[in-house]
């Protein structure tokens, strides 16, 4: 997929399969069938139509190599999920990230861990931020004649 192409949304039943290929990529329509109905019944050929909706689509790519098809998600996982939380955060929140952040962090308890994780994240980005050069400010062109 071409770097910023715009990737569709995918429904709740293609995040299934995505999450079954992120954990077993790459994989045939068997292993994602199989996979699939550890949890719900599903028919093979309803994954099969869903896969080749996906690769139409751009969310997986097909291997036609062999003789069974091996399907990969497109995207890695985090990948997916940057550009729908982005998306996510353009059309609830204005485009800021941190109100996004706080709004679920306010949905429920985070572990230990995940607040250690998020406390590390706050640090890298605030060293970053204060270790860049101030740039000089553009208020000296108004003296100019």
């Amino acid at each position: 997929m071409e770097h910023g192409t715009p990737i569709p949304r995918p429904t709740e039943s293609e995040l299934e399969l995505l999450q079954i290929l992120w954990e077993k990529q790459p994989a045939t329509v068997r292993e994602i069938h199989d996979a699939l109905n550890e949890d719900r019944p599903s028919g093979y050929t309803t994954v099969l139509k869903m896969l080749q909706i996906m690769t139409a689509k751009g969310l997986v790519v097909r291997d036609e190599a062999n003789r069974a098809h091996v399907y990969r998600a497109a995207l890695s996982q985090d990948s997916m999920q940057s550009k729908i939380l982005k998306d996510l955060s353009k059309r609830l929140f204005a485009g800021s990230a941190a109100q996004l952040a706080l709004h679920a962090l306010s949905m429920g308890p985070a572990s230990d861990n995940e607040l250690a994780e998020i406390r590390a994240l706050i640090e890298r980005k605030h060293n970053a931020t204060s270790s860049k050069p101030s740039r000089p400010s553009n208020d000296s062109r108004k003296d100019r004649p």
